[in-house]
């Protein structure tokens, strides 16, 4: 014998029930699939990055036409930077490289850093002049070209600033705390174990050792005169001698051609244009690698984020991993 058939409303919720679940069984999958594709975005994006499928810059490129190559030097110069010394090279590389180049432009606009990396840039600037002799290398300042930016200018052949642009600073700074006066009021006792006599070399957590304070100074005037040098070969003759020149201070563009720190007044279409005589402009400075740019955008937050989805999806969970 048949059984009866459920009355019509229970039925309608049956029916609902079953609607719902296939609903959700549907978006889960999608889900799914979306988790799975951002983890494939991810993983792809990691291995372009280990490859340098993604923003490295194409050293052996030549361009269509006559044309004045341009490389920025924007920021800190240091070895994680925008402007490390091998970004800068490898684009200062491909400017010279390509045979429409007439002239390079090296736009500035940074307050210094490594004197390392700075130095690295300046001895393959000289070089690239001596390679190729018949294209000009100009530095062009923009708001400031000090300390690393200017031991890097003074490499080129000439350069131009604006007027309110600041050059100079051409010193060496070595900076710290000293802690051991707070230490003494809260009552901290610094405990520290060395294996030689001067490992603890500046530490900040201990009195100041005169002998370590004259290590410093020595090695700050060494790096000092090395600038020195350096700026004294670069810019020869038309450098006015003078002890103020050297001692850390910064001018204004106006008063650095005066002083023969910087040649001219001049910008990029200015020098493009008047000087290299080749007022098409091709910018040869390195594109930031994709994945660079997205870490120092999203911080960890990204790397988090997928990670907590896709446990959450292998688990059925929305428990937090914080």
């Amino acid at each position: 014998m048949n059984e009866p058939l459920p009355p019509p409303w229970e039925r309608a919720v049956l029916e609902k029930l079953a609607l719902k679940g296939l609903e959700e069984n549907r978006r889960a999958r999608q889900w799914s699939l979306l988790i799975k594709l951002l983890w494939l975005l991810f993983a792809f994006l990691l291995l372009a990055n280990w490859f340098g499928w993604i923003g490295r810059p194409d050293t052996e490129r030549t361009t269509i036409g006559k044309h004045t190559a341009l490389v920025e030097l924007k920021g800190v110069i240091g070895v994680e930077a925008k402007a490390s010394a091998d970004k800068m090279i490898a684009a200062l590389n491909s400017a010279f490289k390509d045979r429409n180049t007439q002239g390079v432009v090296l736009r500035i606009n940074s307050p210094g850093g490594s004197p390392v990396q700075a130095g690295y840039i300046n001895d393959e600037i000289r070089r690239l002049r001596v390679k190729y002799p018949a294209i000009p290398v100009y530095a062009v300042v923009q708001d400031l070209c000090a300390s690393g930016g200017y031991y890097v200018a003074v490499a080129t052949d000439k350069i131009y600033v604006d007027k309110a642009s600041l050059v100079g600073s051409i010193g060496v700074i070595m900076g710290g705390f000293g802690f051991t006066g707070a230490m003494d009021k809260l009552g901290i006792e610094r405990r520290t174990y060395t294996a030689g006599t001067n490992k603890d070399f500046l530490d900040p957590f201990a009195p100041e050792n005169p002998a370590h304070k004259e290590h410093a100074q020595k090695m700050l005037a060494e790096i000092h005169a090395q600038f020195v040098n350096v700026v004294k070969q670069g810019r020869g003759k038309r450098l006015q001698e003078s002890p103020e020149i050297f001692s850390g201070l910064v001018w204004t563009g106006e008063r650095s051609v005066e002083l023969g720190l910087a040649d001219a007044l001049g910008s990029l279409d200015y020098v493009a244009r008047e000087v290299v005589k080749a007022e098409r402009i091709v910018d040869f400075t390195p594109d930031e690698n994709y994945f660079e740019a997205l870490s120092k955008r999203f911080g960890t937050s990204f790397g988090e984020t997928l990670g907590r989805a896709l446990l959450e999806s292998a688990t059925g969970s929305g428990t937090s991993w914080r």
